[in-house]
């Protein structure tokens, strides 16, 4: 079992000044299935078969390396029930779930314009 990120991913910056962090947000964003991943535990917590099961085409690599990369930065939280198998279960944090409007404004803009 992974430890817990610090307190700190799950505490909000009050910025006295806003700079230009679009860069910042596309790295925690970052890669081809986080998008999908953050969309489906938008509605709640789900496990890896689930999760798998709901993103077409995505490899048990590339879902375990995306949600490791989100965990890794303070996006979702994974909880392990030592049950046998061992249940794994992902759920969004504070953090992870104040992305919703960046996503739902970019579904807006792709049904605009893609």
């Amino acid at each position: 079992m992974k430890a817990a990120n610090s307190a700190s991913n799950y505490i909000p910056k009050n910025p006295i000044s806003i700079e230009c962090n679009i860069e910042k947000t596309l790295e925690v964003l970052a890669g081809k299935w986080a998008f999908l991943v953050l969309r489906e535990l938008q509605g709640g917590t789900k496990r890896f078969g689930e999760l798998q099961r709901n993103i077409e085409g995505i490899s048990p690599r590339a879902l375990t390396s995306t949600l490791r990369h989100l965990e890794d930065h303070g996006v979702l939280e994974r909880c392990v029930y030592p049950t046998v198998p061992v249940t794994v279960e992902y759920t969004l944090t504070p953090k992870g779930a104040d992305l919703h409007q960046i996503l739902h404004e970019m579904k807006l803009w792709s049904a605009k314009w893609t």
